[in-house]
């Protein structure tokens, strides 16, 4: 695509909102996180992208002029907490950083905003406050705005894992706007995903596990940088993984191998255990896409992230409304 739109992302990651954005036609001027594992994540995978590793309550964008008049800014921003918003909107870090990209828009002036978030932002009372913070800013510049929730396995990502999406687009262009619809009729299974990965090197009876994970992956989550070592997330998440056959407590560094004997065990203990490699699946990242970093820095960096997928689909709705033609 020759037109490709220009876009600003923030609290990046390691690159899966951006990634998805870019497969549907936007090409980002400036990326920043302020981990730097994430940073050379991003650079890893495109040399080419400007990537900055700082802070957003520091970024100053009239220090970076290539941002200012973007078509888009997207942030794929840490998940806020219940348990705070009820308090002041700025009283945490999660809630500041979102009131923090919401006053960037102040700044670069883009055509369209994207924050994608937990889904109980999109209508939970306990985020009213939140809400209508974001939403007298957003009429203040002059947007127009849509909160939905999707579910990325409706986009063929092998995981049931909902999102809360805001889309502000400047009023001109908001009324060509619809939200994304599911890209797939049937959801991916963990066992139709992993199948080819667990048999990478030899193992016999991969497809014999393939067949018997029949569900969804659950929600991944990266957890929090103060926390120990990788696992798949609270005792929900690792539950539906052992219904599957999934030991979720640890990851494995390498996939069975010819001489692996499945236990079929309902012992967690001696279930099989995925590799972050086959985390990374699972959020859908192209499979040349490079997570760098060591196991649990690597994990953290792919359960935090927004599947590709859904950020395209986000990207091809946003783009079909900004190419529309503008309205007094």
């Amino acid at each position: 695509m020759t037109d490709r739109l220009a876009f600003v992302d923030v609290c990046s990651g390691a690159g899966g909102l951006a990634s998805g954005l870019e497969s549907a036609g936007f090409a980002p001027v400036l990326l920043l996180d302020n981990k730097p594992q994430a940073c050379e994540t991003l650079r890893t995978n495109r040399p080419q992208w400007n990537v900055v590793c700082e802070d957003l309550f520091d970024f100053v964008p009239d220090e970076h002029p290539e941002t200012l008049d973007v078509d888009l800014l997207s942030a794929g921003l840490p998940r806020v907490k219940s348990s705070a918003a009820v308090a002041r909107v700025d009283s945490e870090p999660e809630l500041r950083l979102l009131k923090a990209a919401v006053y960037l828009a102040h700044g670069i002036q883009p055509r369209a905003l994207l924050l994608e978030n937990l889904p109980a932002l999109v209508d939970s009372p306990v985020y009213a406050e939140v809400r209508s913070f974001v939403e007298e800013e957003l009429a203040h510049l002059g947007y127009g705005h849509r909160w939905f929730v999707l579910n990325a396995a409706d986009f063929g990502v092998p995981q049931e894992r909902l999102q809360g999406v805001l889309v502000a687009i400047k009023k001109p262009w908001f009324d060509a706007f619809d939200p994304p619809v599911p890209t797939v009729s049937e959801h991916v299974s963990l066992g139709d995903a992993l199948r080819r990965s667990m048999g990478a090197r030899g193992w016999p009876e991969a497809d014999a596990w393939a067949d018997q994970a029949r569900a969804v992956a659950p929600t991944l989550v990266g957890g929090s940088d103060n926390r120990g070592g990788p696992d798949v997330g609270p005792t929900g998440t690792k539950k539906a993984f052992a219904r599957m056959g999934v030991n979720g407590n640890v990851f494995a560094d390498e996939v069975p191998g010819p001489d692996y004997t499945w236990p079929r065990s309902d012992d967690v203990t001696e279930m099989l255990k995925i590799t972050v490699d086959q985390a990374a699946v699972l959020q859908s990242f192209p499979p040349e896409w490079r997570i760098t970093g060591l196991k649990t820095a690597r994990y953290r960096q792919i359960g935090h992230a927004t599947p590709p997928p859904v950020g395209r689909a986000l990207g091809e709705a946003i783009g079909a409304a900004l190419r529309a033609p503008a309205r007094a």
